[in-house]
């Protein structure tokens, strides 16, 4: 069975997107050796190719000759020169777009994680805009299936783009199989002397955007008691961290707010284990990949009562209302100073981010590619 991927993401992207790349082809590859998998990239970071290099069913394709100076052009009309080449049965758009050209031959399936720039544009620059909306509209009309990350994202699908319900498939994602393993008190002390943590802290993770809502989140610890810290972890996107900054210093907060914006992906679970609490308070999600990391690493969480926040949080999370920071700071209290809601929390966390292991979403996928490739044999 041969699988094509738009794998720009798992390249060139490392947050939500690319860490779903990564860990569904590194799991396909790993778990179904029937499978070779072509990536097709624009460009391939170092960085992240070491996660494919021990994969012999892994080849990489990357533009050639004149191509190289137009990558974006590349990937969006120039892929499907390769196809017929690399006798792909199927493509996968594995971050909201398919190219153009396509074969009809070949069977096409794109992965949408959210449609924020339908629900909320004005988080997105105009020319954005208009550019994911004509990139979303084009893959979810020619795709033959639509997988949705979440229901929620199914509901939007079928509301902002009138894609026929028939036509979609929710597949939960599911994070990185590094949280999903025990982490050592050994690493959560390397992460508090490696990033100057202190003892007691809550952890907030995600990009520093407005969408991610990070500032209601500084104005509810002003109310939390004086030895709770905030460690937010995320990179800066545009001009919102000002604001944060902002907020942090008239609020009295400097010393108690730690932004890590180049923390190591591979110290996230012991970040997370470290903290007495993870908030993720944000506006809207497809999903909501840090309240699965947090249950995994056995912390408990507050997050959003809107969106897919309670779809990846289930039973297991605290809900507040993302624009209350008083409401949000009796949540992180409630955790704080009740031992038995804290254990509680996460033995529930254990059972619900069952529902979301990597195993799960690569037999999903793999299922779905035999159900559009019957004639496949899948011993071969």
């Amino acid at each position: 069975m041969v699988i094509g991927f738009d794998a720009k993401r798992a390249f060139q992207n490392n947050t939500g997107l690319g860490n779903y790349s990564r860990m569904l082809l590194c799991g396909l590859a790993s778990e179904h050796q029937n499978l070779r998998a072509f990536l097709y990239s624009p460009r391939i970071s170092g960085e992240y190719a070491k996660y494919f290099s021990g994969y012999a069913n892994i080849s990489t394709r990357t533009p050639s000759s004149i191509d190289r100076f137009f990558p974006d052009i590349w990937r969006r009309f120039g892929v499907t020169v390769h196809l017929s080449e690399d006798k792909v049965k199927l493509f996968h758009g594995l971050s909201h777009e398919l190219p153009h050209g396509i074969p009809r031959s070949i069977k096409r399936v794109v992965t949408m994680h959210d449609l924020i720039v339908w629900r909320y544009p004005q988080f997105y620059k105009p020319l954005d805009r208009v550019v994911h909306r004509i990139k979303q509209r084009h893959s979810c009309r020619i795709a033959d299936v639509v997988v949705a990350i979440s229901e929620q994202t199914k509901r939007d699908l079928m509301e902002y783009l009138h894609v026929p319900e028939s036509k979609i498939r929710v597949i939960y994602q599911s994070c990185d199989p590094m949280f999903w393993e025990p982490v050592a008190e050994s690493d959560i002390d390397y992460v508090r002397s490696t990033y100057h943590l202190p003892e007691k802290y809550v952890i907030c993770v995600g990009t520093i955007e407005e969408r991610k809502n990070q500032l209601a989140v500084v104005k509810a610890l002003a109310q939390l008691p004086a030895d709770v810290h905030l460690v937010i972890v995320g990179k800066n996107h545009g001009g919102y961290h000002a604001v944060l900054s902002g907020a942090i210093r008239s609020n009295g907060l400097t010393e108690r707010v730690h932004i890590l914006h180049d923390a190591d992906f591979e110290d996230f679970p012991a970040l997370y284990a470290g903290a007495v609490a993870s908030v993720y308070m944000s506006l809207f999600e497809g999903f909501g990949i840090p309240i699965l990391e947090s249950m995994c690493c056995g912390t408990p969480v507050v997050t959003s009562n809107v969106s897919s926040m309670p779809e990846a949080g289930g039973d297991a999370a605290q809900y507040a209302d993302p624009k209350n920071p008083d409401e949000i700071a009796a949540r992180l209290k409630s955790i704080i100073d009740d031992p038995a809601l804290r254990a509680e929390l996460v033995e529930k966390g254990k059972v619900q981010c069952q529902k979301f292991t990597p195993h799960k979403a690569v037999s999903g996928l793999y299922d779905l590619y035999m159900s559009l490739l019957p004639d496949e044999d899948p011993e071969q």
